[in-house]
């Protein structure tokens, strides 16, 4: 089956951490919400993404169905999908879910809204704004947990380790030594060639991705996930870190979003509830001002090649834009827009050419090409984003 995923408003909704993917591309769980997709349908998914995503994130064509990338996708909400004929769409409050096209240009000339509409009356998952990733991260955890090892034997960890409960899974070359895995309030996954090294206390639901590991002595709570080849350290608590990203010192993350390709200093921190236990509110790009979330615990929302020096503080409710680079003592604003260099005393712009210096040395550290197409996207970006630079 070859699918398309689409965006629709939560792509504007989700910046920073959509400006540089579809929402289908994000991490909730331990998948990614294309990957999800792609193996309930056992599907080769493409995307309908913004015209400067489209040469990394392409379309596929003769695709059978177009699926709402913001929608987690689970059992029943799979068949109601499948069950889809020429000429209807599914829908939830007017939401468009999914629709079965025969054509890729019926997509772009919204032919789809003269289809049957069908509503579907069950709940699902939807990621629409930033704190959505790690406020149902635990469900997506376990559901991505369940879909993962079914049929599936795990391989044995090192009788050196103490396991609490017996709902823990090991990928081929995972390894972990004396460290205690508490998998009694929720599943624990360690992927392909990954590694826990000793000292380390890890309660679930928790995800550690492949080729990605923890370092000694790490302190790790529930709902939490790392993603592939990361490395992290410290205490950590129902955060979410997307791959190539680095957090591996002493510092507290907790109901936090951290993109790829960033890296937090030694001895950083983040607030993640306010010291009157007010509800949180998050920068909003659409709204251009601060909006409420609802939430009294809410952290640090860092988008991708985002990087901060040692020591750093951040507020309740920070966002960090797209290749912000902070630093210095003190606590920076709460929205520290897209390429900032600088802290507490004031920002500059971090050029694109210094900017781009880094990435190139960065990328190669992974072995993997700073391309013409990274480029592009970051260049993007860059322009896209100058309204929200006031420096």
């Amino acid at each position: 089956m070859i699918i398309n995923l689409f965006d629709d408003a939560a792509w504007l909704a989700l910046r920073p951490l959509s400006f540089t993917r579809p929402v289908a591309d994000l991490r909730v769980g331990i998948l990614t919400i294309a990957e999800k997709w792609q193996k309930y349908l056992n599907a080769d998914s493409g995307f309908v993404a913004q015209a400067y995503l489209a040469d990394k994130f392409p379309l596929l064509n003769d695709a059978e169905l177009y699926i709402n990338g913001s929608v987690c996708p689970d059992e029943a909400l799979v068949e109601a999908v499948l069950s889809l004929k020429t000429g209807e769409v599914l829908t939830k409050n007017g939401m468009h879910i999914a629709s079965r096209l025969m054509l890729t240009e019926a997509f772009h000339n919204e032919l789809y809204k003269r289809f049957d509409a069908k509503e579907y009356t069950r709940d699902f998952i939807r990621i629409s704004v930033p704190e959505d990733i790690f406020r149902n991260n635990d469900t997506e955890l376990r559901k991505d947990f369940a879909l993962l090892t079914k049929g599936k034997t795990s391989v044995a960890l090192s009788g050196t380790n103490t396991f609490l409960g017996d709902e823990i899974f090991a990928e081929e070359g995972a390894g972990a030594e004396c460290c205690t895995f508490n998998s009694l309030n929720g599943p624990i996954y360690i992927g392909q060639n990954s590694q826990v090294w000793e000292g380390c206390h890890i309660r679930g639901s928790f995800a550690l991705c492949h080729d990605s590991q923890v370092k000694m002595g790490a302190k790790i709570y529930g709902q939490t996930t790392i993603g592939p080849f990361s490395r992290v350290g410290g205490e950590i608590n129902n955060a979410v870190v997307w791959g190539y990203s680095s957090k591996g010192h002493e510092g507290y993350l907790g109901n936090s979003v951290v993109g790829q390709w960033c890296n937090i200093g030694a001895d950083s921190n983040n607030s993640n509830l306010k010291n009157n236990y007010a509800d949180v509110k998050l920068w909003d790009y659409e709204m251009e001002s601060f909006r409420e979330t609802g939430l009294q615990f809410c952290g640090l929302i860092m988008a991708d090649h985002a990087k901060c020096g040692i020591n750093t503080m951040f507020n309740t409710g920070t966002v960090a834009g797209v290749s912000a680079n902070v630093f210095g003592p003190g606590f920076p604003r709460n929205f520290i827009p897209d390429f900032a260099w600088g802290g507490s005393q004031g920002f500059d712009v971090y050029k694109l050419e210094k900017m781009f210096e880094t990435a190139e040395k960065v990328y190669e550290r992974r072995n993997i090409p700073f391309d013409s197409t990274e480029k592009a996207i970051l260049q993007a970006i860059f322009e896209i984003t100058k309204i929200y630079r006031p420096f």
